[in-house]
């Protein structure tokens, strides 16, 4: 059975921490991933562990790791390599490039190299048509790939290297991902400093610009806020909330006047008699 680190110990406090007392199996999915990020799948030791943490019993936790497709429970690559074979893609040549990689890699769907270096797998939809055929690395986008396009991409994992995802952050591995997923920080140095969003997905706000369409009073530079000013609008808007409660106090069960029972028997009776 595997014995936790304390690092992931201390991370899952950190994680119950977040919801309400009486709420606390609300944490559940974060952890599953957090177990995932020390082993590489969701193991029945990180089950137990899960289970322990909550309060929760093994049947109740291995329901949610095995309904959700981002929890592996067998020992998974460094990087999952997802082919989206939906509809639009396919059509655009999506299981075509499955198929070139199946057959390079020699492994089917759900399966892993002999070295351990990558897992294939079909996806249904990776919720990214405008640029199919797509396919992801550990949920990173790589945009209309052709089989050669792909088979550069395993090919430079498997040596060592780490291509730049046509969207987003900086490549990582599956163990790095998973921390994320849990709702961690990627410390690694310029992790979020590189990628974009890509031209289609700006589409819509080109559009808006040429018809001169915006939200009234966007700001197009106002900044991110931080964690504090967010907290700090997030108690204001609440505070706002609960003295608008406090001066229009809600209905209650009293039905209204109209609603007596003296006037409803009247009304029938005089539709009884205009019959």
């Amino acid at each position: 059975m595997t014995v936790f680190t304390e690092e992931t110990r201390e991370r899952a406090r950190q994680i119950i921490a977040r919801y309400p007392a009486d709420r606390s199996r609300s944490a559940l999915l974060p952890l599953l991933h957090l177990v995932q990020s020390e082993e590489g799948y969701v193991s029945p030791a990180g089950v137990e562990f899960c289970a322990e943490v909550l309060g929760l019993n093994k049947a109740q936790v291995g329901a949610v790791a095995t309904f959700y497709t981002m929890y592996k429970r067998k020992p998974t690559g460094d990087y999952l390599v997802s082919v989206c074979t939906n509809t639009m893609c396919n059509v655009l040549g999506g299981q075509e490039v499955y198929d070139t990689l199946s057959e390079h890699l020699g492994v089917g769907h759900d399966e892993t190299t002999g070295d351990g270096k990558i897992t294939l797998e079909h996806a249904e939809c990776l919720a990214a048509c405008d640029y199919g055929p797509v396919m992801t690395v550990n949920y990173d986008f790589f945009d209309n790939v052709d089989p050669q396009a792909a088979l550069g991409v395993v090919e430079e994992l498997r040596a060592g290297g780490r291509p730049m995802p046509t969207r987003g952050a900086r490549l990582c591995t599956l163990k790095e991902m998973a921390v994320q997923l849990a709702g961690f920080a990627d410390e690694r140095e310029g992790a979020v400093a590189d990628g974009g969003p890509g031209e289609p997905s700006l589409r819509g706000l080109r559009l808006a610009e040429q018809a001169g369409i915006s939200v009234p009073g966007f700001d197009p530079n106002t900044p991110i806020r931080s964690k504090a000013e967010a907290d700090q609008a997030a108690a204001q808007a609440k505070a706002a909330q609960a003295a608008g409660v406090a001066a229009n106090p809600p209905a209650t069960d009293r039905k209204p006047a109209g609603d007596e029972a003296g006037a409803q028997q009247r009304n029938l009776k005089e539709a009884e008699a205009q019959k």
